[in-house]
């Protein structure tokens, strides 16, 4: 296993602009304000000599009995438990607080090795900032910046020597092979995302509250089941563009959107409660416009009337029909009712997303699409259709080249596009339909034709 280090630290030191060095991406929230961050974010540590994990965890306030932030510090202390070392990041310009002796006398009793890191150093004398934060009894305060990487090699350094020897199997296991399946979770505030994400992983690993906008960042999570790999993605709720006031919804809005490009499959979460509304519609043309892989889940099912139900589902087919490509189904993710069935769609999906289409086959399939309806004239013109292949994959690609291709109408595109799915068996995902014209080699020379040959 690789080595885990969790940043801890109470709200706005700046763990999250360190998680987001130590990663070498943007992965994390960062504004500044306190509280930005909530769930445990994972990713993968580089630069450094080996392989590791780094783990950035929300504003930690262990002695708040209730509420959001008491939700908080129960992910943050299970963080702990999970760790290998604990990097505790304090404030070099507001000094030595309460909340930080707390931090220090939790981390004590953890048994946790821990390197304690006085952050926002920059410009400042190294003995001067880090003097006061030695009561704290963590060992000797290394003076860093997160902002500007001063020392933060040295911290890496320090805290991997603290966790167990390396594995031969390490370096393999910390590769990305790209064998994960990506699945983001994606929906309105408060349908269920988190409850769903807890339980396909079977343990309360981010935050599910009562409350619209848990969720404010999109978290990658790695799990396994039945010999598949899975990456989920919890994204933040999505309003519609006039409903998003805080500077926060409009970094998770952001996180959302970046999070269905760069997934395989997409789980849209819809809440059996509450009317299909604009904003689901609004959700699903997101997914239709990145060409995503789609599975529709219909949460809470348990807690609605058997006569409702029926109405539900026609509500489905009216307003969302353009997403009839997707498999539909109904769960409860509260209770674990509709999971394996959704995880198989999961799968089909991705199979499908990720197809090959030989071109020989596509070639045939073009020439029975055209056998059973011709595209029709334009004028005098009747575009021809000559071969297909295919020209990408998550969504596939069909490029179809021919003759007087640009005046196929949107309507017999839409032909072909079902044509394909129904042949090739392509449920779960979207497909594009690409027409390239052969160029003339007589355009602009005023030859109506192949001139004749001079005797």
């Amino acid at each position: 296993m690789l080595p885990t280090l969790v940043l801890v630290g109470r709200p706005n030191v700046g763990k999250s602009t360190l998680f987001n060095r130590l990663t070498q991406s943007r992965d994390a929230l960062v504004a500044d304000f306190p509280g930005l961050t909530r769930d445990r974010h994972f990713g993968r540590g580089r630069g450094a000599d080996r392989p590791y994990l780094v783990v950035d965890t929300g504003g930690f306030e262990p002695k708040v009995k209730s509420g959001i932030m008491h939700a908080m510090a129960k992910q943050t202390r299970q963080a702990i438990a999970e760790s290998d070392a604990v990097i505790f990041l304090v404030d070099g310009r507001e000094g030595l607080t309460a909340q930080d002796s707390n931090i220090a006398d939790l981390l004590r009793r953890s048994g946790r090795p821990v390197v304690l890191a006085v952050n926002k150093a920059e410009g400042l004398a190294p003995e001067r900032v880090t003097a006061e934060f030695h009561e704290l009894a963590l060992g000797t305060p290394l003076p860093i910046s997160s902002a500007h990487g001063e020392n933060v090699r040295d911290l890496v350094d320090i805290a991997l020597a603290l966790c167990p020897a390396q594995n031969a199997d390490d370096n393999a296991a910390g590769g990305d092979d790209g064998s994960r399946v990506k699945v983001a979770i994606v929906g309105r505030p408060n349908v269920g995302k988190s409850t769903l994400v807890n339980t396909l992983l079977g343990e309360e690993r981010v935050i599910a509250f009562d409350e619209p906008g848990t969720t404010r960042d999109a978290l990658y999570l790695d799990f396994d089941r039945d010999s598949r790999h899975y990456t989920l993605i919890d994204t933040a709720g999505v309003r519609r563009r006039g409903k998003v006031f805080e500077a926060i919804e409009k970094f998770s809005v952001i996180k959302t959107m970046q999070a269905i490009e760069d997934a395989n499959v997409v789980v849209l979460l819809l809440d059996a409660q509450a009317e299909i509304s604009e904003q689901d519609a609004h959700i699903a043309g997101h997914i239709l416009d990145a060409g995503r892989a789609l599975v529709v889940a219909v949460n809470k099912w348990d807690d609605i009337d058997t006569n409702e139900r029926a109405e539900i589902k026609r509500e489905l087919g009216r307003k969302l029909g353009f997403l009839a490509f997707a498999k539909m189904h109904t769960i409860s993710a509260r209770d674990g009712k509709g999971i394996a069935p959704l995880l198989r769609s999961v799968d089909g999906a991705y199979a499908a997303a990720m197809t090959k289409l030989p071109t020989p086959k596509l070639t045939r399939a073009l020439a029975d699409a055209v056998a059973l309806q011709q595209p029709p004239r334009a004028g005098m013109v009747r575009p021809k259709m000559r071969y297909a292949h295919q020209g990408g994959m998550n969504p596939p690609v069909i490029v179809i080249h021919g003759s007087s291709l640009g005046t196929i109408p949107q309507t017999y595109r839409r032909f072909l596009e079902h044509f394909f799915v129904d042949v090739f068996k392509l449920q779960g995902t979207p497909l594009r339909i690409q027409f390239k014209t052969g160029a003339n080699p007589y355009a602009g020379s005023g030859v109506r034709g192949k001139p004749r040959r001079s005797r």
